[in-house]
C-alpha cells in the first residue's frame, strides 16, 4: 500500500469507487466478454463506506452505470472504514453484504470476473500490450480511470484541494487525439468528471496520440517535455490547466 504520509485512505476510497470501479461503465462498452457477462442480468450493487463514499453500480442487460448513493440497491455491501473498502479493491478483505444474500452468486462469479477483466486492462502485462487492439482498450480505460481520479483527488486530497481552490468555474476538455474525451467540470472549487465531450470548454488539454497518452500514464515521459514537443496541446484558460496538472501529478501516487 502507498505511504500514508503522501496519500490518505479516504481519498483512495473515493478513487477506488468512482474512478476504478466506475471504469466498469466503460469496460462493459469496450469489452465483449464483459458485456456478455451481464447481457441477461439486471442487478445493482451498492457500496457504502463509513466516513467515505457511497455509490451503486447498476448492471442492466449489457450496460453498467455508476450513481452516487447506496440506498436503493439489490446487493448492499457496507464497510466500517475506508481502509476496509480499499482492502476489498486490493484483494486483502472479503466483503460481506448486508442485503441481497440471494444474489451473492452474481457477486462471486460475474462481478468478480468483471473486476478481473478490468484489472487485466488497468494493470496490463507487457505481453498483452503487444496486441494493438488490447493496447488501445487498455489505454482508453486508463484514460477514463485517470480522468475520474482527477476530480476525486481534487475534492478530497489535502494537497490537491489547495490546487482546486484556485480553479475558476468552468469546464476542461481532456482528450486523446482520435480517442476518448472527458470533461472536468469545476463549480465552487469542486470537481466533477463527465465521461463525454463538453459543449463549450473553457480550457483544453489533448494528448497527441494513444501511445503518447500511454507513455505519460506509465510515467515514461514528462508532461512538460511533451508540451515542449507539441505531443500535448493546451489552450484556453491556462490557470485552470496549471492547477489540474498539479492534481494530475498526484494521481500516480494513488493509482500506483
Amino acid at each position: 500500500m502507498i505511504g500514508q504520509h503522501n496519500t490518505d485512505a479516504v481519498t483512495l476510497a473515493y478513487i477506488n469507487l468512482y474512478a476504478v470501479l466506475g471504469t466498469l461503465e466503460n469496460l462493459c462498452r469496450l469489452d465483449e466478454e464483459a458485456k456478455a457477462l451481464i447481457a441477461d442480468r439486471k442487478v445493482s450493487v451498492g457500496f457504502a463506506v463509513q466516513g467515505g463514499p457511497a455509490a451503486t453500480l447498476y448492471f442492466d442487460h449489457g450496460t453498467c452505470t455508476l450513481k452516487s448513493g447506496a440506498e436503493r440497491c439489490d446487493i448492499r455491501i457496507p464497510f466500517s472504514s475506508a481502509e476496509k473498502f480499499n482492502g476489498m479493491i486490493d484483494g486483502t478483505v472479503t466483503p460481506v453484504p448486508s442485503k441481497g444474500f440471494t444474489k451473492i452468486p452474481f457477486l462471486l462469479k460475474r462481478f468478480t470476473r468483471l473486476t478481473d477483466i478490468l484489472t487485466r486492462y488497468l494493470k496490463a502485462s507487457p505481453e498483452d500490450l503487444q496486441d494493438p487492439a488490447f493496447f488501445e482498450k487498455s489505454t482508453t480505460l486508463m484514460f477514463y480511470t485517470i480522468a475520474s481520479a482527477i476530480s476525486q483527488i481534487g475534492n478530497h486530497d489535502k494537497v490537491s484541494r489547495t490546487s482546486a481552490s484556485y480553479m475558476n468555474d468552468g469546464i476542461i476538455r481532456l482528450s486523446v487525439k482520435d480517442g476518448p474525451t472527458a470533461s472536468i467540470c469545476v463549480k465552487d472549487h469542486r470537481l466533477r468528471t463527465v465521461k463525454k465531450e463538453p459543449k463549450a470548454p473553457d480550457a483544453r488539454m489533448e494528448f497527441g496520440s494513444i501511445s503518447i497518452a500511454r507513455d505519460l500514464f506509465d510515467g515514461k515521459v514528462n508532461s512538460l517535455a511533451c508540451i515542449g514537443t507539441g505531443d500535448i496541446r493546451m489552450g484556453g484558460m491556462i490557470s485552470m490547466l496549471d492547477n489540474m496538472n498539479r492534481i494530475l501529478d498526484r494521481v500516480g501516487l494513488y493509482l500506483a
